[in-house]
């Protein structure tokens, strides 16, 4: 058996910014797992498609290939990455998946402008017109040259510009603790894609290290906190990150600016640079209680007249509330919107982002709260697997020629691609250029065997 030791070292090794020290780590944990010397763990029925790596922000500092061994540990049967903005992980997490053996699906989620709702908040809190959307199902880059390839590269390009301006704005306020965008945020992530958490994490260790043992009292005014909530709160670093981000960056704060149509795409670009790449458009699901939302079949039933195919719910966030009554009314609006999808024959992306200390690795898929809807979990991670795995091995995804020339409606499709992605393993030997020639039928025939 491996030693604990080298086990340590080589998941440590799994999240250097070096990939091929990431990639020569992973190769070694699946010898490892090959030889029984690893105990590969039985897989279980629970799903998380919406981790984040630190292509974005992980509270953990995890890579794509370290999320894949996470996930192999602990037996997920369906496990995806989602970045804001950036698919620079996607590659890798995919080649991990089959590397040690886990079905395996990315996306990437931004926020996006609905200019049918301008008059109402969606799920941005306080922000009329903005919503969270995702391109999942993502499988390979856009061709060079065409308009999604350009429109990615737009959405990086203004995820930089919204970041130096909001750091200017942040600087004039705290004034003795200034960023320097390029040696202070940027290496703290991988590819240059910083977000909002990067952001606060290099303003956290730039005021312990100019203000030392008086970093809380530089909080404190800074915050306009009392002295003794700033002391609890410099260590305990989640609570103090929140503090700072509602105060320095969301709505109200002395970095915001509100979004315009500069600073965040609009709705159907996004659909368009999706559907260009042959992924999945998804809407995504904040809990229901914003006016955006309060009619979830006039808002799915807008976003999918524009292309949108499938809906992103967080349970966690839905059920797992303290507040006996607020999690009354969020538990009912989950039923809402699950049943507004089904209407439309949405399937569903479920999963905890892992964006901040204290989120669950997976959800609690054994809570009475979310039984009324694990068929529809479970149908949707594979169905997003069965769409990611066909696409990329025999050009036979949801949105693929093969596709249109067999199915007369959506529920068909979703149907197929859940049934195929429970049928595939993550390391099937299929010969697929055979399995491209069979109708949906035989095809499903063909990988029961």
């Amino acid at each position: 058996m491996i030693e604990a030791r080298e086990l340590e070292r080589l998941e440590n090794q799994l999240n250097d910014f070096d990939k091929t020290t990431r990639d020569a780590a992973l190769c070694e944990l699946a010898r490892w797992l090959e030889s029984g010397d690893i105990a590969a763990t039985s897989l279980k029925d629970e799903f998380n498609l919406h981790f984040h790596t630190f292509f974005s922000y992980n509270a953990y500092g995890w890579s794509p290939a370290r999320i894949a061994w996470e996930a192999k540990k602990y037996g997920l049967s369906v496990a995806g990455i989602v970045d804001f903005d950036v698919l620079d992980g996607m590659e890798e997490f995919l080649c991990a998946g089959e590397t040690i053996g886990i079905r395996a699906t990315t996306a990437l989620e931004t926020r996006v402008i609905v200019p049918e709702y301008a008059d109402k908040v969606i799920s941005s809190p306080n922000e009329p017109g903005i919503g969270y959307y995702m391109a999942a199902g993502c499988f390979r880059e856009p061709a060079t040259g065409t308009q999604s390839a350009q429109a990615l590269a737009d959405m990086r390009e203004i995820a930089r510009q919204r970041n130096l301006q909001m750091i200017d704005r942040i600087n004039g306020y705290l004034d003795s603790v200034r960023l320097d965008y390029e040696a202070d945020v940027l290496p703290l992530t991988p590819s240059g894609n910083a977000t909002e958490r990067h952001i606060l994490a290099a303003y956290d260790a730039k005021a312990r290290t100019v203000h030392k043992d008086a970093t809380a009292g530089f909080w404190a005014k800074a915050l306009e906190i009392n002295p003794a909530e700033a002391e609890m709160l410099v260590s305990d670093t989640p609570t103090l990150h929140e503090k700072m981000r509602s105060k320095l960056m969301k709505f109200g704060g002395v970095g915001y600016a509100a979004p315009t149509s500069e600073t965040f795409p609009e709705i159907r670009k996004v659909i368009d640079m999706t559907k260009g790449m042959d992924a999945l458009p998804t809407m995504t699901w904040l809990d229901g209680t914003n006016p955006g939302e309060s009619d979830m079949p006039a808002l799915l039933g807008l976003v999918e007249s524009m292309g949108t195919v499938a809906l992103n719910i967080i349970p966690d966030r839905n059920w797992n509330i303290k507040n006996v009554e607020d999690r009354r009314i969020k538990v009912e609006n989950l039923d809402k919107a699950v049943a507004a999808a089904r209407a439309l024959d949405l399937p569903l992306c479920v999963g905890t982002e892992l964006n901040k200390l204290g989120l669950p690795f997976v959800d609690n898929f054994f809570a009475p709260e979310l039984q009324p809807y694990m068929q529809d979990f479970a149908d949707g991670s594979y169905f997003f697997w069965g769409h990611t795995v066909l696409a990329r091995k025999a050009d036979m995804g949801f949105a693929s020629d093969w596709a249109d020339a067999n199915f007369i409606s959506r529920a068909e499709k979703n149907v197929f691609y859940a049934e195929a992605g429970r049928l595939i393993g993550p390391q099937a030997c299929i010969d697929w250029s055979r399995l491209k020639e069979a109708s949906p039928k035989e095809a499903l025939k063909m990988l029961e065997k």
